[in-house]
């Protein structure tokens, strides 16, 4: 009974659960400052870096330069810089030529078409869709329509594809053919061959030259008239033949040196990929009776899934800001040919047009940040459902 009593009596506080005191109080409140104080430094320079140029330049986009006396001055013109690029004086520099396509173009369009439809069908009946997914995939949706619409436009006889469209053509495929060459040269690799070691170190150098001696390399190489492969060009009869006086060809040159340079990269993270892949399952697999193709194609690629999706992501951002092969090997050309985004905004920042090399790289991001964000996107689904 006096047990039951002493149980129902007041309760005792623990000497851990006691009300903070005010010195207490004060001794947290002063640690967190302590944090932000240190932190602080590294917040102020992030900001410097990165925030506060980013949103001068927005402003620089939606102004125009004027030289004053003593100086200059910049005007505020609105949207009138974008405006100029879509739909003004430079929407053909910048978008291109627009000329009916073939029927072969319609039809990738309709399956492209299609392709959105299906998802954003599937994603309202999947049950898990919410007003704001909705609204985000029908937004991008619509801009992966309007491009596919731009590029069977611009790419059919008689149209010509602007800057925006060759960049985008330099990003896929040159990112389709490096990742093919870097995981063929991978799996070599791995591989109990002779010369496997030695040709790592080979396949590295290209990583080894800046990008401009790789642009005056192929400038060298892609003489038919005096250059050091001169014999073969004559050999084959393309003697005193211009690249860069072909759109394609100029294109062509652009996207081989650039594969020439970028593949090492891709071959070299596959490479430590597939050396990191457990053996267990394979040895499994061949007791089982299982061919290469099949080991490859439900053993290896799925483990190398992640990793190519992050190497790709890296690959794809940088290919957006190629400029040194465009400049120095073809110049741009022929006209603007082969001029990339960046070379667009830097040769238009050569003029003087402030502004309009801003609203340039302004869409640049936009294009870069919806082509990553939805490539992020994709994948993130298909792991998930792997």
């Amino acid at each position: 009974m006096a047990v039951s009593a002493r149980t129902q009596g007041p309760a005792r506080s623990a000497p851990g659960l006691e009300p903070p005191t005010f010195l207490m109080r004060l001794q947290a409140r002063l640690d967190r400052m302590a944090n932000s104080a240190f932190i602080m430094p590294a917040v102020l320079v992030v900001l410097f870096l990165s925030i506060f140029p980013l949103i001068v330049s927005l402003y620089v986009s939606m102004a125009r330069l004027k030289f004053a006396r003593g100086g200059f001055e910049l005007t505020f013109v609105g949207l009138n810089n974008y405006a100029k690029l879509l739909v003004g004086l430079d929407r053909d520099h910048f978008l291109g030529v627009l000329a009916a396509p073939l029927p072969l173009g319609w039809l990738v369009f309709g399956a492209v078409a299609g392709w959105l439809i299906f998802g954003l069908v599937r994603y309202v009946r999947s049950g898990t869709a919410t007003p704001s997914g909705l609204l985000g995939r029908v937004i991008s949706s619509l801009i992966a329509a309007g491009g596919a619409w731009l590029i069977v436009h611009t790419l059919s006889p008689e149209g010509r594809p602007g800057t925006l469209m060759v960049t985008l053509i330099y990003v896929f495929v040159g990112i389709v053919v490096q990742y093919l060459l870097g995981l063929l040269l991978a799996m070599l690799c791995v591989q109990h061959i002779a010369g496997r070691r030695f040709s790592r170190v080979v396949f590295l150098i290209p990583m080894m030259i800046t990008p401009v001696g790789v642009a005056y390399l192929f400038r060298m190489l892609t003489d038919t008239s005096k250059g050091p492969l001169f014999p073969i060009w004559k050999a084959i009869g393309l003697e005193n033949t211009s690249w860069v006086t072909n759109p394609w060809g100029a294109r062509a040159a652009v996207m081989i040196g650039d594969t020439w340079q970028w593949t090492p990269f891709m071959f070299i993270v596959l490479l430590a990929a597939l050396e990191s892949q457990p053996t267990e399952p394979i040895e499994a697999a061949v007791v089982d009776g299982a061919n290469r193709r099949v080991i490859f194609w439900e053993i290896t690629l799925p483990a190398i899934l992640p990793v190519s999706s992050t190497l790709i992501l890296i690959r794809l951002i940088e290919a957006f800001k190629i400029i040194d092969l465009p400049n120095v090997l073809t110049s741009g050309g022929p006209g603007t040919a082969s001029e990339s985004l960046t070379l667009h905004a830097y040769t238009i920042w050569r003029t003087l047009d402030i502004g309009g090399s801003a609203a340039v790289a302004y869409l640049l991001l936009f294009v870069v940040t919806f082509v990553a964000m939805s490539y992020t996107n994709f994948f993130r689904q298909r792991l998930a459902e792997a």
